[in-house]
C-alpha cells in the first residue's frame, strides 16, 4: 500500500448564483456558475489503526476534527462503497477561507475521496467518484472538476464551461464565517409571499467567460444569497465599497459569504486592490487569486 497520497484542491467562486425558490426536499434549485481559483487546501491521506483528522492553517480551531468533518464522512462514504474499513489518516493543510462561501470544506471532502481513492487503489471512475460528491454536498462536485461549469439541480449537475483567458480577484476575508443553511433562511425569509423565477444562467456572463473579457464579466457577475448574506452582516457593505472604491471592476459577497470577491483588470490592479482593500479596515485579510485553475490533482 502507498505510503501516502497528497491531493491539492481548489476554492471557487460564484460568478452567478441564481437561486430558485425552496423545494420540498429544503434544497434550492439553483443555476451556478462556478469557477475554480487559485487558493489551495491539500489533502494527505496515510494508512492508520482508524480514522482521524488533523488541520493546520489559519482558522483550522473553528472546524471540526471529528466525523461530521466533510472529508471524515467522504472517507466513510468510499470505503463503505468498496466494503473496506475507513482506517485512514487524513490531514488537512488549510489555505481556503473557513467558512467564507468559497467551498473550502467541499474541497476537502473532494480531496480526501481523491487520496483514498488512491491510497486504497480502489479504482473509482470518474463518475462514481463525482456520485459519491454529490452525496456529500452540492458544492462537491464541482471542487473535483475545478475550472468552470454551469450547476443545475441544487448545483451538483455540471455543465462543463470554456474560458477564454485568466480573470484576476481579489477575496476579502471577514472575521468570523456565516453558515450557508441560515443564509438560505434569511433568503427564504426575504422573498416570502414572492413568486421567485425558475434559475437561469445568464448568457452575457457565459460568452464573456468564453471570451475571457473581465470588463464584460464584471457587470453581469450576480449573487442571489448577497442581499440575505448582507442582512446577518451588514459590515459586509463597507467591505464591498472599499474594494469598488480601490478600482475593482465589481464586487459581490462569494457565494452564502461572508468572503467578499472583487473581479480586476489585471495582476497588477488585483495588487493595488488588495492594498487598498486591507487598509480600508473593514476585513481581517485579504488573498489575491486567478482562475479558473484545475480541481482536485494527486500532487
Amino acid at each position: 500500500m502507498t505510503a501516502s497520497v497528497t491531493v491539492r484542491v481548489p476554492a471557487k467562486v460564484n460568478v452567478q448564483l441564481a437561486v430558485g425558490g425552496a423545494r420540498p426536499d429544503g434544497f434550492h434549485d439553483l443555476a451556478n456558475v462556478f469557477l475554480a481559483v487559485g487558493l489551495y487546501d491539500e489533502v494527505t491521506a496515510t494508512p492508520a489503526a482508524s480514522l482521524r483528522v488533523t488541520a493546520t492553517g489559519p482558522d483550522t480551531d473553528r472546524i471540526p476534527l471529528d466525523r461530521t468533518n466533510l472529508a471524515a464522512r467522504a472517507a466513510e462514504l468510499l470505503a463503505a462503497r468498496y466494503g473496506i474499513a475507513p482506517d485512514v489518516h487524513l490531514h488537512i493543510a488549510k489555505d481556503i477561507p473557513v467558512a467564507g462561501g468559497m467551498a473550502g470544506g467541499s474541497a476537502d471532502a473532494a480531496g480526501a475521496l481523491v487520496a483514498c481513492d488512491a491510497l486504497w487503489g480502489t479504482g473509482a471512475s470518474r463518475e462514481e467518484l463525482l456520485s459519491l460528491c454529490a452525496e456529500l454536498g452540492s458544492d462537491v462536485p464541482f471542487s473535483l472538476v475545478g475550472g468552470a461549469a454551469l450547476g443545475r439541480g441544487r448545483g451538483e449537475l455540471l455543465t462543463p464551461l470554456d474560458v477564454g483567458g485568466t480573470f484576476h480577484w481579489v477575496f476579502a476575508v471577514a472575521e468570523g464565517g456565516l453558515s450557508t443553511p441560515a443564509v438560505y433562511q434569511e433568503f427564504d425569509r426575504l422573498h416570502e409571499g414572492r413568486a421567485i423565477p425558475a434559475p437561469e444562467a445568464s448568457p452575457l456572463l457565459l460568452d464573456a467567460l468564453r471570451t475571457g473579457d473581465a470588463t464584460a464579466l464584471a457587470p453581469a457577475l450576480s449573487n442571489d444569497l448577497q442581499a440575505a448574506a448582507l442582512s446577518l452582516r451588514p459590515s459586509l457593505t463597507a467591505t464591498l465599497d472599499a474594494g469598488t472604491a480601490a478600482g475593482a471592476l465589481a464586487a459581490l459577497v462569494s457565494g452564502s459569504g461572508p468572503t467578499t470577491a472583487f473581479l480586476t483588470k489585471s495582476a497588477e490592479s488585483a495588487a493595488a486592490v488588495s492594498e487598498a482593500v486591507l487598509a480600508s479596515g473593514t476585513c481581517r485579510a485579504v488573498r489575491v487569486a486567478g482562475g479558473p485553475v484545475a480541481g482536485a490533482v494527486v500532487v
